[in-house]
């Protein structure tokens, strides 16, 4: 029998698990892209290398500790890369956005913009990929529960 609500509390204890995940994969992403500058590499392509790294680990760990999937990974692998693609491109809108709307006297602003950018492309990734690329985990789950 499932308890009232705690559909919820797995609803928020995933999104932490995908929180602390993204985390991971922005320590990745930071390292790899710093890591690159260091030996010249190009900009955009120190930080494409190191988005792309940062997304796999972040997949990887979704799929296997936040979502724990089961499924096929190639259809999976390709939705959670079109849900970053999008995420990037939101944050994006969102960096710009900001730029524009922002004092320009505000303190820390850059850090701001970037923290707005991060909460829409966070929201965004969690709620997408739980119920699109991973939502044969809820729907196989919830056929056990019956």
């Amino acid at each position: 029998m499932k308890l009232p609500g705690s559909g919820m509390r797995r609803g928020v204890k995933q999104f932490i698990k995908f929180a602390i995940v993204g985390l991971s994969g922005t320590i990745v992403n930071f390292i790899i892209y710093h890591s690159l500058l260091h030996y010249h590499v190009h900009i955009w392509l120190a930080y494409a290398v190191g988005f792309i790294t940062g997304g796999i680990n972040n997949y990887w760990w979704n799929r296997h500790w936040t979502f724990r999937s089961k499924a096929a990974m190639g259809k999976e692998l390709g939705q959670f890369i079109s849900v970053s693609a999008v995420s990037l491109a939101l944050s994006e809108v969102v960096i710009v956005y900001a730029e524009h709307v922002l004092p320009r006297d505000l303190h820390y602003r850059n850090s701001v913009t970037w923290l707005l950018a991060i909460a829409v492309g966070t929201a965004w990734n969690f709620f997408i990929n739980k119920y699109w690329t991973f939502r044969h985990v809820h729907h196989h789950r919830a056929d056990q529960a019956t």
